[in-house]
């Protein structure tokens, strides 16, 4: 297995090295899957573009999406850092674990939300259309769904990025599955 090494601030280009500095300052650190994007001179801007664009799809069920995606791509990576942030949002740990598994029977809309992305995931963007039904019939829209589908595009970039690299995980790791 290759695993890319995480370029440091004075590798990358100017415009990264200012991307750097923002990144730094708001999380105390840049995180090494943004890193690795600053390989290329324009993703880590277009995909921190992508990432805070405007979305319907925000904090709990933004979370949902990112811990059904990951756990589907299996992306170490992307679960440690959304495990984290996951709980932060105020999931405890066995609601990141039943969303990790596509589910999230704590919550009507959310569980909707977490079958409609696990199952989409798995069937690469051709999923059950009775889960696009209870998802709608859950109170969610056709908007909703648009953004939905945006969110998990993001994710699998992410995912995608890590899967290839294996840049080195800096978040605390996801406890497995229990299966």
């Amino acid at each position: 297995m290759t695993t890319i090494t995480v370029p440091t601030r004075d590798e990358v280009s100017p415009a990264n090295q200012a991307i750097f500095d923002q990144l730094k300052g708001a999380l105390g650190m840049v995180p090494n899957l943004y890193a690795t994007f600053a390989y290329s001179e324009h993703a880590l801007g277009s995909y921190l573009a992508l990432q805070n664009a405007r979305s319907s799809i925000t904090g709990k069920a933004r979370e949902v999406v990112n811990l059904a995606v990951s756990e589907v791509n299996q992306c170490e990576y992307c679960l440690a850092a959304h495990t984290m942030i996951g709980k932060k949002v105020g999931f405890t740990d066995a609601q990141v674990l039943e969303i990790r598994g596509g589910r999230a029977s704590f919550d009507p809309k959310l569980d909707a939300l977490a079958r409609l992305v696990h199952d989409m995931a798995v069937k690469k963007g051709h999923p059950d259309e009775a889960l696009v039904d209870a998802f709608l019939a859950a109170g969610w829209t056709k908007g909703n769904l648009v953004d939905v589908i945006v969110a998990i595009g993001d994710k699998i970039i992410t995912n995608y990025l890590h899967g290839a690299t294996h840049v080195p995980v800096d978040f605390p790791a996801a406890p497995a599955l229990p299966r």
